[in-house]
Protein backbone atom coordinates (compact mmCIF):
# COMPACT_ATOMS: atom_id res chain seq x y z
CA UNK A 1 0.00 0.00 0.00
CA UNK A 2 3.05 2.25 -0.30
CA UNK A 3 2.41 2.93 -4.00
CA UNK A 4 1.36 6.63 -4.22
CA UNK A 5 -0.77 5.97 -7.30
CA UNK A 6 -2.76 3.23 -5.55
CA UNK A 7 -3.30 5.46 -2.52
CA UNK A 8 -4.53 8.25 -4.73
CA UNK A 9 -6.98 5.99 -6.60
CA UNK A 10 -8.36 4.59 -3.32
CA UNK A 11 -8.72 8.10 -1.90
CA UNK A 12 -10.69 9.25 -4.97
CA UNK A 13 -12.83 6.07 -4.81
CA UNK A 14 -13.83 6.75 -1.21
CA UNK A 15 -14.58 10.39 -2.04
CA UNK A 16 -16.94 9.31 -4.87
CA UNK A 17 -18.67 6.71 -2.65
CA UNK A 18 -19.11 9.30 0.10
CA UNK A 19 -20.56 11.90 -2.24
CA UNK A 20 -22.93 9.33 -3.81
CA UNK A 21 -24.09 8.20 -0.39
CA UNK A 22 -24.78 11.78 0.67
CA UNK A 23 -26.64 12.47 -2.55
CA UNK A 24 -28.87 9.44 -2.12
CA UNK A 25 -29.56 10.19 1.54
CA UNK A 26 -30.31 13.84 0.88
CA UNK A 27 -32.63 13.18 -2.07
CA UNK A 28 -35.65 11.93 -0.09
CA UNK A 29 -35.41 14.87 2.31
CA UNK A 30 -35.23 17.33 -0.55
CA UNK A 31 -38.17 15.60 -2.23
CA UNK A 32 -40.17 15.77 0.99
CA UNK A 33 -39.40 19.44 1.53
CA UNK A 34 -40.42 20.20 -2.04
CA UNK A 35 -43.68 18.25 -1.62
CA UNK A 36 -44.45 20.15 1.59
CA UNK A 37 -43.75 23.49 -0.05
CA UNK A 38 -45.93 22.66 -3.05
CA UNK A 39 -48.77 21.47 -0.82
CA UNK A 40 -48.64 24.54 1.41
CA UNK A 41 -48.54 26.82 -1.63
CA UNK A 42 -51.94 25.36 -2.55
CA UNK A 43 -53.26 25.79 0.99
CA UNK A 44 -52.82 22.18 2.13
CA UNK A 45 -51.44 20.93 5.42
CA UNK A 46 -48.50 18.55 4.92
CA UNK A 47 -46.93 16.73 7.88
CA UNK A 48 -43.42 15.47 7.09
CA UNK A 49 -43.22 12.42 9.36
CA UNK A 50 -45.44 9.75 10.87
CA UNK A 51 -43.74 10.36 14.22
CA UNK A 52 -44.97 13.94 14.12
CA UNK A 53 -48.53 12.73 13.51
CA UNK A 54 -48.29 10.32 16.45
CA UNK A 55 -46.83 13.05 18.68
CA UNK A 56 -49.72 15.35 17.78
CA UNK A 57 -52.26 12.61 18.44
CA UNK A 58 -50.74 12.00 21.89
CA UNK A 59 -51.62 15.59 22.82
CA UNK A 60 -55.18 15.18 21.51
CA UNK A 61 -56.19 11.73 22.78
CA UNK A 62 -59.73 11.99 21.40
CA UNK A 63 -61.72 11.46 18.22
CA UNK A 64 -65.29 12.29 17.15
CA UNK A 65 -66.61 10.82 13.93
CA UNK A 66 -69.74 10.30 11.86
CA UNK A 67 -69.86 6.97 10.01
CA UNK A 68 -72.20 4.60 8.21
CA UNK A 69 -70.61 1.18 8.76
CA UNK A 70 -72.12 -1.57 10.89
CA UNK A 71 -71.97 -0.65 14.61
CA UNK A 72 -70.02 -3.85 15.25
CA UNK A 73 -67.31 -2.65 12.87
CA UNK A 74 -66.75 0.50 14.90
CA UNK A 75 -66.73 -1.30 18.24
CA UNK A 76 -64.11 -3.77 17.05
CA UNK A 77 -62.11 -1.19 15.13
CA UNK A 78 -62.01 1.25 18.05
CA UNK A 79 -60.68 -1.49 20.34
CA UNK A 80 -57.99 -2.42 17.79
CA UNK A 81 -57.16 1.26 17.20
CA UNK A 82 -56.78 1.93 20.93
CA UNK A 83 -54.57 -1.13 21.25
CA UNK A 84 -52.24 0.28 18.63
CA UNK A 85 -52.48 3.84 19.99
CA UNK A 86 -53.26 3.48 23.72
CA UNK A 87 -52.97 7.23 24.27
CA UNK A 88 -56.25 7.71 22.35
CA UNK A 89 -58.62 7.13 25.26
CA UNK A 90 -61.89 8.55 23.94
CA UNK A 91 -63.42 7.70 20.54
CA UNK A 92 -67.07 8.54 19.92
CA UNK A 93 -68.99 7.38 16.83
CA UNK A 94 -72.23 8.95 15.59
CA UNK A 95 -74.31 6.89 13.14
CA UNK A 96 -74.84 8.70 9.82
CA UNK A 97 -78.33 7.19 9.54
CA UNK A 98 -80.53 6.93 6.42
CA UNK A 99 -80.42 9.30 3.47
CA UNK A 100 -82.72 11.92 5.05
CA UNK A 101 -80.50 12.06 8.16
CA UNK A 102 -77.49 12.61 5.90
CA UNK A 103 -79.30 15.51 4.25
CA UNK A 104 -79.93 17.10 7.64
CA UNK A 105 -76.28 16.63 8.62
CA UNK A 106 -75.11 18.32 5.41
CA UNK A 107 -77.36 21.32 6.10
CA UNK A 108 -76.00 21.53 9.63
CA UNK A 109 -72.43 21.23 8.40
CA UNK A 110 -72.91 24.04 5.88
CA UNK A 111 -74.81 26.38 8.19
CA UNK A 112 -73.09 26.22 11.56
CA UNK A 113 -70.53 23.41 11.43
CA UNK A 114 -70.19 20.51 13.86
CA UNK A 115 -67.82 19.36 16.58
CA UNK A 116 -66.88 16.27 14.60
CA UNK A 117 -63.37 15.40 13.45
CA UNK A 118 -64.32 13.03 10.62
CA UNK A 119 -67.49 12.57 8.59
CA UNK A 120 -68.74 10.40 5.74
CA UNK A 121 -69.58 11.97 2.40
CA UNK A 122 -72.74 11.09 0.46
CA UNK A 123 -71.55 11.02 -3.17
CA UNK A 124 -74.75 12.47 -4.67
CA UNK A 125 -73.94 15.80 -2.95
CA UNK A 126 -70.19 15.58 -3.43
CA UNK A 127 -69.59 19.23 -4.35
CA UNK A 128 -71.59 20.49 -1.36
CA UNK A 129 -69.25 18.79 1.11
CA UNK A 130 -65.90 19.95 -0.26
CA UNK A 131 -65.94 23.48 1.28
CA UNK A 132 -66.28 21.84 4.73
CA UNK A 133 -63.29 19.49 4.32
CA UNK A 134 -59.94 20.36 5.84
CA UNK A 135 -57.25 20.81 3.21
CA UNK A 136 -54.78 18.20 4.40
CA UNK A 137 -52.67 16.57 1.68
CA UNK A 138 -53.40 12.91 2.41
CA UNK A 139 -52.41 11.92 -1.13
CA UNK A 140 -49.06 13.67 -0.84
CA UNK A 141 -48.30 12.15 2.54
CA UNK A 142 -49.28 8.68 1.30
CA UNK A 143 -47.08 9.13 -1.78
CA UNK A 144 -44.10 9.83 0.49
CA UNK A 145 -44.96 6.89 2.80
CA UNK A 146 -45.80 9.15 5.75
CA UNK A 147 -49.30 7.68 5.84
CA UNK A 148 -49.75 4.01 4.90
CA UNK A 149 -52.84 4.44 2.72
CA UNK A 150 -53.02 2.81 -0.76
CA UNK A 151 -52.92 5.64 -3.29
CA UNK A 152 -55.93 4.29 -5.21
CA UNK A 153 -58.07 4.83 -2.08
CA UNK A 154 -57.41 8.60 -2.16
CA UNK A 155 -59.18 11.17 -4.31
CA UNK A 156 -56.51 12.22 -6.85
CA UNK A 157 -58.15 15.60 -7.47
CA UNK A 158 -59.06 16.87 -4.00
CA UNK A 159 -56.24 14.89 -2.29
CA UNK A 160 -58.05 14.91 1.09
CA UNK A 161 -60.79 12.26 0.78
CA UNK A 162 -60.33 8.54 1.40
CA UNK A 163 -62.53 5.67 0.19
CA UNK A 164 -62.29 2.63 2.48
CA UNK A 165 -65.07 0.51 0.99
CA UNK A 166 -66.73 -0.64 -2.21
CA UNK A 167 -69.94 -2.29 -3.25
CA UNK A 168 -70.95 -4.20 -6.36
CA UNK A 169 -74.36 -5.15 -7.64
CA UNK A 170 -75.89 -8.22 -9.22
CA UNK A 171 -79.30 -9.81 -8.94
CA UNK A 172 -81.14 -11.62 -6.19
CA UNK A 173 -83.80 -14.19 -6.98
CA UNK A 174 -85.94 -16.91 -5.40
CA UNK A 175 -84.94 -20.23 -6.96
CA UNK A 176 -88.31 -21.71 -6.03
CA UNK A 177 -90.11 -19.10 -8.13
CA UNK A 178 -87.84 -18.89 -11.15
CA UNK A 179 -86.01 -21.78 -12.79
CA UNK A 180 -82.25 -21.57 -13.16
CA UNK A 181 -82.39 -21.71 -16.97
CA UNK A 182 -84.69 -18.65 -16.99
CA UNK A 183 -82.53 -16.48 -14.74
CA UNK A 184 -81.03 -13.56 -16.73
CA UNK A 185 -77.44 -14.11 -17.85
CA UNK A 186 -76.86 -10.52 -18.98
CA UNK A 187 -78.50 -7.15 -18.33
CA UNK A 188 -80.39 -7.20 -21.65
CA UNK A 189 -82.14 -10.45 -20.65
CA UNK A 190 -84.38 -8.39 -18.34
CA UNK A 191 -85.89 -6.89 -21.51
CA UNK A 192 -87.30 -10.23 -22.70
CA UNK A 193 -91.11 -10.37 -23.08
CA UNK A 194 -91.33 -13.05 -20.37
CA UNK A 195 -90.16 -10.48 -17.78
CA UNK A 196 -92.76 -7.85 -18.65
CA UNK A 197 -95.48 -6.97 -16.15
CA UNK A 198 -94.42 -6.97 -12.45
CA UNK A 199 -91.98 -9.88 -12.89
CA UNK A 200 -89.04 -8.25 -11.09
CA UNK A 201 -88.30 -5.36 -8.71
CA UNK A 202 -86.28 -2.20 -9.41
CA UNK A 203 -85.05 0.26 -6.77
CA UNK A 204 -86.09 3.82 -7.62
CA UNK A 205 -82.70 5.03 -6.31
CA UNK A 206 -80.74 4.14 -9.46
CA UNK A 207 -77.20 3.63 -8.15
CA UNK A 208 -76.71 0.50 -10.25
CA UNK A 209 -77.74 2.33 -13.42
CA UNK A 210 -75.28 5.11 -12.56
CA UNK A 211 -72.52 2.49 -12.25
CA UNK A 212 -73.46 1.08 -15.65
CA UNK A 213 -73.32 4.61 -17.09
CA UNK A 214 -69.79 4.94 -15.77
CA UNK A 215 -68.63 1.84 -17.63
CA UNK A 216 -70.96 1.51 -20.63
CA UNK A 217 -71.67 5.16 -21.27
CA UNK A 218 -74.38 7.66 -20.46
CA UNK A 219 -76.38 6.99 -23.63
CA UNK A 220 -76.48 3.23 -23.05
CA UNK A 221 -77.57 3.61 -19.40
CA UNK A 222 -80.35 6.10 -20.18
CA UNK A 223 -81.69 3.99 -23.03
CA UNK A 224 -81.55 0.88 -20.86
CA UNK A 225 -83.36 2.66 -17.99
CA UNK A 226 -86.18 3.60 -20.35
CA UNK A 227 -86.47 0.02 -21.62
CA UNK A 228 -86.52 -1.35 -18.05
CA UNK A 229 -89.33 1.07 -17.17
CA UNK A 230 -91.26 -0.17 -20.22
CA UNK A 231 -91.11 -3.68 -18.73
CA UNK A 232 -93.47 -2.43 -15.98
CA UNK A 233 -91.40 -3.65 -12.99
CA UNK A 234 -92.36 -3.42 -9.33
CA UNK A 235 -90.83 -0.17 -8.11
CA UNK A 236 -89.34 -0.39 -4.61
CA UNK A 237 -87.24 1.74 -2.30
CA UNK A 238 -84.66 0.03 -0.13
CA UNK A 239 -82.75 -3.19 -0.64
CA UNK A 240 -83.64 -4.85 2.68
CA UNK A 241 -87.36 -4.60 2.00
CA UNK A 242 -86.97 -5.94 -1.53
CA UNK A 243 -84.78 -8.87 -0.48
CA UNK A 244 -87.28 -9.64 2.28
CA UNK A 245 -90.02 -9.88 -0.34
CA UNK A 246 -87.93 -12.47 -2.20
CA UNK A 247 -87.36 -14.48 0.99
CA UNK A 248 -91.08 -14.64 1.72
CA UNK A 249 -91.90 -15.62 -1.84
CA UNK A 250 -93.85 -12.40 -2.45
CA UNK A 251 -91.55 -11.44 -5.32
CA UNK A 252 -89.28 -13.49 -7.57
CA UNK A 253 -86.34 -11.25 -8.42
CA UNK A 254 -84.52 -7.97 -7.67
CA UNK A 255 -82.73 -6.22 -10.52
CA UNK A 256 -79.41 -4.62 -9.46
CA UNK A 257 -79.30 -5.94 -5.92
CA UNK A 258 -76.40 -4.97 -3.68
CA UNK A 259 -74.28 -8.11 -3.66
CA UNK A 260 -73.16 -7.76 -0.03
CA UNK A 261 -76.76 -7.16 1.15
CA UNK A 262 -77.98 -10.15 -0.83
CA UNK A 263 -75.22 -12.39 0.52
CA UNK A 264 -75.98 -11.29 4.07
CA UNK A 265 -79.70 -12.01 3.64
CA UNK A 266 -78.98 -15.38 2.00
CA UNK A 267 -76.90 -16.50 4.98
CA UNK A 268 -79.91 -15.88 7.23
CA UNK A 269 -82.33 -17.70 4.92
CA UNK A 270 -83.13 -21.13 6.44
CA UNK A 271 -84.98 -22.23 3.30
CA UNK A 272 -82.02 -21.53 1.01
CA UNK A 273 -84.35 -20.00 -1.56
CA UNK A 274 -82.48 -16.69 -2.02
CA UNK A 275 -79.70 -16.83 -4.62
CA UNK A 276 -77.28 -14.00 -5.37
CA UNK A 277 -75.68 -13.74 -8.79
CA UNK A 278 -73.19 -11.40 -10.47
CA UNK A 279 -73.76 -10.35 -14.08
CA UNK A 280 -71.03 -8.83 -16.25
CA UNK A 281 -70.13 -6.11 -16.56
CA UNK A 282 -70.42 -6.08 -12.78
CA UNK A 283 -71.66 -2.61 -11.75
CA UNK A 284 -70.32 -1.11 -8.56
CA UNK A 285 -68.76 1.90 -6.92
CA UNK A 286 -66.10 2.94 -4.50
CA UNK A 287 -67.73 4.17 -1.30
CA UNK A 288 -67.32 4.92 2.42
CA UNK A 289 -65.90 8.32 1.53
CA UNK A 290 -64.31 9.81 4.61
CA UNK A 291 -62.77 13.23 5.18
CA UNK A 292 -61.49 15.43 8.00
CA UNK A 293 -63.79 18.25 9.07
CA UNK A 294 -62.43 21.72 8.35
CA UNK A 295 -62.98 22.58 12.03
CA UNK A 296 -61.67 19.23 13.35
CA UNK A 297 -60.27 19.70 16.88
CA UNK A 298 -58.24 16.47 16.63
CA UNK A 299 -56.45 16.54 13.28
CA UNK A 300 -53.58 14.16 14.03
CA UNK A 301 -55.80 11.49 15.58
CA UNK A 302 -58.06 11.79 12.53
CA UNK A 303 -55.13 11.03 10.22
CA UNK A 304 -54.19 7.95 12.25
CA UNK A 305 -57.81 6.76 12.11
CA UNK A 306 -58.02 7.15 8.33
CA UNK A 307 -54.76 5.25 7.98
CA UNK A 308 -56.00 2.47 10.26
CA UNK A 309 -59.28 2.06 8.36
CA UNK A 310 -57.35 1.63 5.12
CA UNK A 311 -54.82 -0.80 6.63
CA UNK A 312 -55.00 -4.60 6.12
CA UNK A 313 -56.12 -4.93 9.76
CA UNK A 314 -58.84 -2.31 9.36
CA UNK A 315 -60.08 -3.84 6.11
CA UNK A 316 -60.15 -7.28 7.72
CA UNK A 317 -62.35 -5.91 10.52
CA UNK A 318 -64.77 -4.39 7.99
CA UNK A 319 -64.89 -7.66 6.07
CA UNK A 320 -65.67 -9.68 9.19
CA UNK A 321 -68.89 -7.70 9.68
CA UNK A 322 -69.67 -6.61 6.13
CA UNK A 323 -68.40 -9.24 3.67
CA UNK A 324 -68.03 -8.04 0.07
CA UNK A 325 -68.07 -4.42 1.29
CA UNK A 326 -64.35 -3.72 1.61
CA UNK A 327 -62.28 -1.67 -0.82
CA UNK A 328 -61.65 -3.13 -4.26
CA UNK A 329 -58.10 -1.89 -3.68
CA UNK A 330 -57.62 -4.24 -0.73
CA UNK A 331 -56.04 -7.13 -2.70
CA UNK A 332 -56.48 -9.77 0.01
CA UNK A 333 -60.22 -9.16 0.45
CA UNK A 334 -62.96 -11.63 -0.45
CA UNK A 335 -64.46 -9.01 -2.79
CA UNK A 336 -61.24 -8.70 -4.80
CA UNK A 337 -61.11 -12.50 -5.14
CA UNK A 338 -64.77 -12.65 -6.20
CA UNK A 339 -64.23 -10.04 -8.93
CA UNK A 340 -60.98 -11.48 -10.26
CA UNK A 341 -61.19 -11.96 -14.02
CA UNK A 342 -64.62 -10.32 -14.33
CA UNK A 343 -65.45 -7.29 -16.45
CA UNK A 344 -66.38 -4.34 -14.23
CA UNK A 345 -68.35 -1.11 -14.58
CA UNK A 346 -67.29 0.86 -11.51
CA UNK A 347 -67.99 4.42 -10.42
CA UNK A 348 -64.47 5.63 -9.68
CA UNK A 349 -63.10 8.98 -8.57
CA UNK A 350 -63.43 10.59 -12.01
CA UNK A 351 -67.14 9.65 -12.28
CA UNK A 352 -68.31 10.92 -8.89
CA UNK A 353 -69.00 14.44 -10.13
CA UNK A 354 -71.47 13.02 -12.68
CA UNK A 355 -73.50 10.99 -10.18
CA UNK A 356 -76.10 13.62 -9.30
CA UNK A 357 -76.71 14.53 -12.94
CA UNK A 358 -76.95 10.89 -14.02
CA UNK A 359 -79.33 10.10 -11.18
CA UNK A 360 -81.74 12.85 -12.23
CA UNK A 361 -81.57 11.79 -15.89
CA UNK A 362 -82.17 8.11 -15.10
CA UNK A 363 -85.13 8.84 -12.79
CA UNK A 364 -86.58 10.92 -15.62
CA UNK A 365 -86.02 7.99 -18.00
CA UNK A 366 -87.86 5.78 -15.48
CA UNK A 367 -90.83 8.16 -15.69
CA UNK A 368 -90.49 9.47 -12.10
CA UNK A 369 -91.89 6.32 -10.44
CA UNK A 370 -92.94 5.95 -6.81
CA UNK A 371 -92.28 2.90 -4.63
CA UNK A 372 -95.23 0.49 -4.62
Amino acid sequence: MHNPLVKRVLFLFFIVISLSSNAFSASPNESLIKAKQEAEAKGYIFVTSHDEIVAGAKKEGQLRLLGSLDPGVYKTMINAFKKQYPFVTDVHVQDAGPIDAKQRFLLELKSKGTGLDIFDITPEWWAEYTPSIKKVDILGMATHKILAVPLAMIDPKNRNIVSTGSSVMGIGYNKKLIAEDRVPRNWEDFLKPEFKGKKFMVDIRPLGFIALASGLGEHWALEYAGKIAAQDPVWVRGQSRALGAILTGERAMLHLAYYHSCQRAAKKDPSGSLVCKLIEPVPGRIQEFTAVNITAPHLYTSLLWLEFQASPEGQKIIESFEPMNTSVYAPESALARELQGKKLSIIKWDSLADMSRWEQMIIKAFGFPKAE
